[in-house]
């Protein structure tokens, strides 16, 4: 006779919520666009357009026509932001309103919400220190924060409120950690090279100064561990985690192949748009991968169940690691 820990039937039972739902969808999509428009920015010298903040001019809130079409873009990059305050206020609404209340989907919501000020005032100060490179990439770097904590905030609205499960393996889930923190080592050295290059977003904006050829072979070297972690990960996994790494392998393999045609064909500006279109996707792919590694159940719906019935309970990487640990020594048996 074995003495092995009671097994749990796990159920998920997201928070059933479907206006919560689009509302983060909505706010992953909108933190993209801003990325986008942000480029725009940048790649058509309009980061000045608008000579101060918060007003476009000493004189006037928006843009004049003496100002010419650049303040008109910088101008609409800025009212994105109110686009974005509308979802991160309603989202947040929402998630305190939702029955039952999900303290960890409150939590999210809010930090979205903080956010999105804090990036406007961080865009303020991108202005009225001239494109300060440093400042700028700071400013691409937190937007992909937020990128990251919609997509975390649209992924616990289709879980429940449990402790996680794990699906894989210790190595594997190292591995998918290890993707993470590569990706954002990536982001942070593809804003270096950026902040090194030309498009500064304006014609007088200073640049970091640092050789713009190094970084961009070191970024190069990064993103090639980078795909070969996630191609490990891939061939450690399967069935649906599978599919994920799949896909930010797919997203890792794009995002290098515009990359290299940046560098090869010195940097055209619809391929760097697209470049940074792609990195807010990685983002959103690689959040969801890692988030696939384990499963969240609702709490009221982990009940113990017999011991002959752990092959209906378990997910099938639950059920290979139960027998894993019947196989260790240290089992009591009689």
């Amino acid at each position: 006779m074995s003495i092995r820990k009671p097994a749990y039937h796990f159920v998920m039972t997201p928070a059933p919520n479907p206006t919560l739902r689009r509302l983060a969808t909505a706010s992953i999509v909108t933190n993209i666009a801003i990325v986008v428009t942000g480029g725009a920015v940048r790649l058509t010298d309009s980061g000045l357009g608008c000579p101060t903040w918060p007003r476009c001019t000493s004189n006037s809130l928006v843009p004049t026509a003496r100002l010419g079409y650049h303040s008109a873009i910088e101008f609409g990059n800025r009212m994105l932001t109110y686009v974005l305050a509308v979802v991160a206020v309603a989202t947040m609404v929402a998630a305190y309103r939702a029955r039952p209340v999900r303290a960890d989907v409150r939590r999210l919501a809010l930090l979205l919400f903080v956010g999105i000020p804090a990036q406007a005032v961080l865009g303020g100060i991108t202005v009225l220190t001239d494109l300060n490179p440093w400042v700028v990439m700071f400013h691409l770097l937190i937007s992909m924060d937020l990128v990251a904590l919609a997509t975390l905030l649209r992924r616990r609205l289709d879980e429940g409120d449990g402790p996680p499960v794990h699906l894989v393996g210790l190595l594997e889930r190292r591995l998918g950690l290890a993707v993470l923190g590569l990706t954002g080592a990536v982001m942070y050295l593809g804003t270096i090279v950026t902040g090194s290059g030309p498009h500064a977003g304006d014609a007088q904006a200073r640049r970091t100064g640092l050789d713009p050829r190094v970084l961009s072979l070191t970024h190069g070297w990064f993103v090639t561990v980078l795909v070969a972690a996630t191609v490990v990960l891939w061939l450690r996994t399967s069935g649906e985690i599978r599919r994920a790494v799949a896909l930010v392998l797919g997203v890792q393999l794009a995002q290098g192949l515009m990359g290299w045609a940046q560098y090869a064909t010195g940097l055209p500006r619809l391929v760097v748009a697209l470049h940074m279109l792609g990195a807010g996707l990685l983002v959103v792919a690689t959040v969801r991968m890692v988030l696939s590694l384990r499963s969240r159940p609702s709490r009221q719906d982990a009940s113990p169940v017999a011991s002959n019935d752990v092959s209906r309970a378990l997910p099938i990487a639950g059920r290979a690691r139960d027998t894993a640990e019947d196989a260790v020594p240290g089992a009591v048996h009689s």
